[in-house]
C-alpha cells in the first residue's frame, strides 16, 4: 500500500497536469476564433464548441479532451495499479480539467475527459454512458440533460459492469454534477442554449 501509495501520486499529479491542457482552447486557437470561455456558454469544452463553430472543431475538442490523460493512465496500468489507484489518477486528469492553473482555475465541466478515462479503466461503462449522451442530446438538443442523465446513470452501470470501479466512477460523476450547477439553475429557469 505504501509503495503503491508513492507511485500513485506522482502519476496523479501528471495527471492533473494533462488534464490541464483544455482542448477547446488549443482548437480555438489554431482556428483564430475567440476564446471559447468568453463566448456561448463561456463553457471551453465539447458542446459549446459545437454550438459555437461545428462539428469538426467540436470532434477535435472531444478528441484531445477524451484522450489527454491516456499516456499517465497507461503508465499506471502497466504499473498494475489497483483500481483506487487508477482512480486517483484519472480524478487528477478531471480536476486538471476543470481548474486549470494556468488558466485561472477557469476549466470544463469533465464530461469529455471523464469519458476518456472510463474509456480506459471501465469501456463498456463509457461507451453506455456515451450512448446515453447522444441519444438525449439527439432528441432533447440540451447537453446539460445529456450530461446529467448520463453522470447520475454512470455509478449505476458501473456496479453491473465494473464494481471494482465503481467508488471511482461515482467520484466522477459526482464531480460532473457538481460542475453542471448552473447548468441546472439555467434549466430551472429555462434558459439553458440548445445545441
Amino acid at each position: 500500500m505504501g509503495l503503491q501509495l508513492h507511485v500513485t501520486l506522482p502519476l496523479a499529479a501528471l495527471g492533473y497536469l494533462s488534464g490541464t491542457w483544455l482542448g477547446a482552447m488549443t482548437v480555438c486557437r489554431l482556428a483564430r476564433l475567440p476564446d471559447p470561455r468568453v463566448t456561448g456558454s463561456c463553457n471551453p469544452g465539447f458542446s459549446n464548441v459545437l454550438r459555437q463553430y461545428g462539428v469538426q472543431l467540436a470532434l477535435a475538442t472531444l478528441i484531445i479532451d477524451a484522450t489527454k490523460g491516456w499516456p499517465v493512465l497507461i503508465l499506471g496500468m502497466i504499473m498494475q495499479l489497483p483500481p483506487w489507484g487508477l482512480g486517483l489518477i484519472g480524478l487528477g486528469v478531471l480536476l486538471g480539467h476543470c481548474y486549470p492553473a494556468w488558466y485561472r482555475f477557469r476549466g470544463g465541466k469533465a464530461v469529455a475527459s471523464a469519458f476518456g478515462v472510463m474509456l480506459l479503466l471501465t469501456p463498456g461503462v463509457a461507451l453506455i454512458c456515451a450512448a446515453i449522451w447522444a441519444l438525449l442530446a439527439w432528441r432533447i438538443h440540451t447537453a446539460a440533460i445529456a450530461s446529467l442523465a448520463s453522470a447520475t446513470l454512470a455509478p449505476l452501470v458501473s456496479l453491473w459492469l465494473s464494481p471494482d470501479f465503481a467508488w471511482v466512477v461515482l467520484i466522477f460523476a459526482l464531480l460532473v454534477l457538481v460542475r453542471h450547477a448552473l447548468n441546472i439553475h439555467r434549466l430551472h429557469q429555462g434558459k439553458e442554449p440548445k445545441l
